[in-house]
Formats: C-alpha cells, structure tokens, sequence
C-alpha cells in the first residue's frame, strides 16, 4: 500500500493498473477475477491493483440479514460460478471448506439463508485482505496530465479515525463500485424512531436491549424489503400493533418465472445494450416486476395467512393500510404522529406510533459524489445519463486515455442486472478483460 503523506503530494511509487472504489460484492468479484486471471497468465505478475472500502470491514446489507431470510437468487448466481465453474471462490468451495456441503445439499435448494450468503462473501473477501484496505474513504479522484493527454488518476483517500491524514493512490483505471444509498421521501428526517429499513437489525436489537416499550410501528412501502420489516417487527415484538402503508391494492407477488427470469441471462445484457431507447425502455417497464416493489409470494401467503389467524382470534395487531400515503410525520415526546390518508376517499387518520420505518428503496450514488471533478471528463447522452461502453467502461472526453468503469448505475445501458448479482460474476470477467486488455507497462 501506498505510505500516507499529504494530498498535495505524491511519492513515486509504482503506477497502479486500477484502483477499485468500493469493495462490496461487485469489486469482490472482481478483485477474484484479477488474481485469477495474474495467476493463469504469464507474463501479468506485475499487473498492481488495490480496493478501497469506507467501512471498517467486509458488510453487505447487514442491517437486513434477518435469521430466516433467503437470498432471491440462486447460490450459483454466485461471485465466479457463472464465468468460471471451476473457479475455488465459489459458494460451493465455501460449503465445502466449512464442512456443510452435504448438509446443504440435503435442503434440496438453490436459495441459501441471506446470513449464509453474507459468510461466503466474507469468506472470499478475507482471502482477498492483502488487496484491499478499509476504513478508507474516497475524498477526491484528480486527473493527471501529461502532454496534453489524461493518463493517470490520484485516487486520494482519508482514515475518518484520522481526518487530517491522505493517501494518494496515482493509477491508469479506476473501477467505481461504491453500491446503492437508502432512498427517503422529499424533507425526511431520520432519529431514533425514524429510520430508513437497512438500519432494522441494529435499531431493533438496541430497543430490544434496553427493553424500550414499542407499542405500534409504522412500515412505509410494497416491495421485499418492507414485508420482511413488517414480519420482522411483528415477531420482535409481540404486544405491538404494526402498520404496513403502501400505494397498492396488495403486495405484488415478484414474477420469477422461468421466462420472465431470462432477463438476467448475462446473453440479456447484450440483447439491451444494442437496442434502440425506446426497446431498452419498453424491456425495462415490462419486466419491473421481476426485482423492484415486488413480495416472494412464500411471505405473502404467510403474512395473509398471520392476518387470518389474528382475526379469528380477535387480537389483530397486522395491520394492511393498503391504498394509501403516509402524508405528515410529526414528533412527540416519544415517538412520531403519522397522519395516513386513504387515497380513494381522502379520508385520514392519525396514528400515534413508536416506530416509523421507510422501506423506500435505494437509489444510485450520483457519479460526482464518486468522482468529483473527473466526473466532467464522463460524456453523456441527450437525457443527460452518463454514456458507457458494452465492456463498461465510461465513454470520455477524447484527451482522456485513463479508464473509468461502472458496477452498477448502468440500467439505462446495460439494463435490470446493472446493481444486481445475477450478473455480477459475468461483469466482474468483462472489466477484467477489458483492463488486462489496455495493460501497457511503463
């Protein structure tokens, strides 16, 4: 790793080949790609790379890996499987070095508990550790110049336990893969009763911990993330009336259909990418309902089934306020005053609750929170998005020969699969290739 010294500075140390911004999934994957394609590779034992990742260790959604959870994709959508089968990253040679790939196997199953997931993932990053360093966050990426042309970028990053101190990483490609932010409806604001659903685990177990009284919670939204709160929030505490407020009629079932699904056939993203905007645009409507404001039908049957069996008892505390926005949020000495209006008559009502929970999604990070000032050397199209090639590599001004590429924030290019995993292992062979491909020592 590159001796920290002040940003104005920087030590010649050697140029790396590609410096990856964020070390989630996404950059994990191909942080395995690299090293295994150095070591199958003669003549690449000097190619550099590092990752760097803000947070103090691996995590991915943590504040979502409720004990019952299964992933929604198949364990061998995987980090490698689907480039390389017989690669020792996959979640198989996870199983096996754990001592459980019997076991597994004996679920007769493709979806794995979300926590199992999470501990592969964990498992491949720690065998990575010597690429990577945490607690490292991105302040600033800077273009180099030499005779007129950008070949370089200086990746400069701080400690946040140590403010005052910069490391400058000067490398010919970086790879942004800093993943997705909570999303939040216009002028809300978090405390601790108001939180958005990838804060659950940690805000539950301290209410929990300290036996705060949660007498009624509030959920605001229709797709997976908020039915498992809502589940959730209904197990952890017993006494507790939960709302769940969505604009629907009901929670959509997710279409996981045979057909439906080869939309995330790495073959798709070639189909999308060469079609015309308005083709991308039509796939992208019409097949919505395979990953966004979509409900695995296993966990509607068992929250209607839980709804049933409360009104036959006469003690409901699962409450559907479907057809319906939460249009006022208020504060009181101990919780928050959410005003619901039924949308069909107009008809309101306040609740008085303990808990108000968005599980609102996620949006992309805009590309200047990444990138800053290189972001401008990034062109775009009409509608303003930011244009990328089919290897992924952001199309730039013509004076730029240092590489930019994306994992994820590329729906409008390369479609559903962009922040997904269904094609991350894929992706992760296509950035690497590309990188390996434009390698030129000095």
């Amino acid at each position: 790793m590159t001796t920290p010294h002040n940003d104005r500075e920087h030590d010649r140390e050697p140029v790396h080949d590609v410096v990856g911004i964020g070390f989630g999934p996404s950059n994990l994957a191909l942080a395995i790609a690299i090293r295994e394609r150095i070591a199958n590779t003669p003549g690449l034992e000097d190619f550099r790379a590092a990752f760097l990742e803000r947070q103090p260790h691996f995590g991915w959604h943590r504040g979502m890996l409720i004990d019952d959870a299964t992933m929604q994709v198949s364990f061998l959508k995987d980090l490698v499987t689907l480039r390389d089968p017989t690669s020792d990253f996959s979640f198989l040679s996870y199983l096996q070095d754990q001592g459980r790939l019997v076991d597994f196997l004996n679920q007769k199953t493709l979806y794995p508990l979300r926590i199992e997931f999470h501990d592969y993932l964990e498992w491949a990053a720690e065998r990575l550790a010597h690429l990577v360093e945490y607690s490292a966050d991105v302040v600033s990426v800077r273009p180099v110049t030499e005779d007129g042309e950008i070949r370089w970028f200086d990746v400069i990053s701080r400690d946040p336990a140590a403010p005052g101190r910069r490391t400058v990483r000067r490398t010919r490609a970086i790879v942004v893969a800093t993943g997705l932010e909570p999303h939040l409806p216009p002028g809300t604001v978090l405390s601790e009763r108001v939180w958005h659903n990838s804060e659950l685990l940690p805000r539950v177990g301290e209410l929990l911990r300290t036996g705060t009284p949660v007498r009624r919670a509030v959920v605001l939204g229709a797709g997976q993330s908020a039915a498992e709160a809502v589940d959730f929030l209904h197990r952890s505490f017993p006494d507790a009336e939960i709302c769940s407020v969505f604009a629907k009629y009901g929670y959509t079932p997710a279409d996981d259909s045979p057909f439906a699904n080869k939309i995330f056939d790495p073959e798709a993203v070639d189909v999308y990418f060469g079609a015309p905007r308005d083709v991308k645009r039509s796939l992208f409507d019409y097949h919505r309902g395979t990953n966004y404001s979509v409900v695995d039908m296993d966990l509607i049957q068992s929250l209607s089934r839980t709804m049933y069996q409360e009104k036959v008892r006469g003690r409901e505390r699962l409450r559907m306020m479907n057809v319906s926005r939460i249009r006022e949020v208020g504060t009181h000495v101990a919780g928050v005053r959410v005003t619901v209006e039924f949308l069909p008559t107009g008809e309101r009502e306040l609740l008085a609750a303990d808990l108000l929970v968005h599980a609102t999604g996620y949006q992309p990070r805009g590309l200047g929170d990444d990138l800053g000032e290189v972001a401008k050397l990034c062109l775009r199209d009409e509608e303003d998005l930011i244009q990328v090639d089919r290897d992924h590599r952001v199309v730039t001004v013509s004076n730029v020969t240092a590489g930019i590429y994306l994992q994820g924030g590329t729906e409008h290019t390369h479609g559903l699969t962009s922040t997904l995993l269904s094609t991350t292992a894929v992706r992760a062979g296509e950035i690497c290739s590309s990188l390996l491909a434009r390698t030129t020592p000095e």
